[in-house]
């Protein structure tokens, strides 16, 4: 059997200009990070991993004490890296050379957002089975979208600009793109929002990682940019699970609407 060891990297902190604490927030009954990592477990029990032969170890990464202890008590594996870093991705990277670098064998290096507490295991098996059978340097996700304009327009909302024919994104942006010369009915802005997970092929890491922080990176505050700028390549598949990234405290009951079967939107 030709086992694919792939890592799943939580990063994890607490100082948020937004909503400072976020990770450790309760939804429905269970802190956020707890039902991020435990819905990455999962991808071990999909039918993609068991047809693939992938196998997923994942840990929290944290710069914070009280992260790092509420994790330790669900029994999650948790990594301390407390350097000052700009970007998630670096922070994995890091963790990786310390913890992983010598012994992981690992294939590809998966950085889950913390803040997406509704996205499956299965997505993300799916996502490193695409991305380990591909020449891509990165692979992320997409949902394809037509309006809200509430959600276009909203610069928490990432789009990206994706080819379905290469399976490739050739940029993200916070604002609302494309931009549409024909008019259209208002709500038909035809438009890819970006899922807030990175699967990397580690020499893609490694170079992000080197490499310093870029002028549209700088502008976006969107670390895949850096990426872009590089000359790496982004793939991505296409999902069309309905996903809310929590990026303020009212975001907290739109998932506990889904959670609860009682949908907010």
């Amino acid at each position: 059997m030709n086992l694919k060891k792939i890592l799943i990297l939580i990063p994890a902190r607490y100082q948020s200009s937004r909503f400072p604490g976020k990770p450790l927030v309760l939804i429905a009954g269970k802190s956020m990070i707890q039902r991020v990592y435990e819905n990455c477990q999962k991808a071990n029990e999909s039918d993609e991993a068991k047809r693939h032969n992938l196998h997923f170890h994942v840990g929290i990464v944290t710069d914070n004490k009280e992260i790092e202890t509420h994790v330790e008590g669900f029994s999650g594996n948790v990594y301390r890296v407390d350097d000052d870093v700009p970007s998630g991705s670096e922070r994995i990277y890091l963790a990786y050379e310390r913890f992983f670098k010598n012994g992981g064998d690992f294939q590809l290096l998966v950085n889950v957002q913390g803040d997406e507490p509704l996205l499956k295991g299965e997505r993300i098996a799916r996502l490193a089975s695409f991305h380990l059978n591909s020449t891509f340097d990165l692979a992320t996700m997409v949902r394809p979208m037509k309006g809200p304009l509430s959600m276009w327009q909203n610069p928490n909302c990432v789009k990206a600009i994706y080819s379905q024919r290469s399976q490739k994104c050739l940029y993200f942006s916070r604002a609302p793109i494309p931009f549409v010369r024909n008019p259209l009915a208002s709500e038909d802005v035809p438009w890819h929002l970006h899922i807030g997970v990175y699967s990397y092929k580690l020499e893609g890491l490694k170079q992000f990682h080197k490499a310093q922080s870029s002028p549209y990176e700088n502008y976006e505050q969107l670390e895949q940019l850096r990426a872009l700028e590089l000359g790496l390549n982004i793939g991505a598949i296409e999902v069309d699970d309905y996903l809310v990234g929590i990026d303020t405290p009212e975001d907290v009951k739109k998932v506990e609407g889904v959670i609860l079967g009682k949908e907010i939107r």
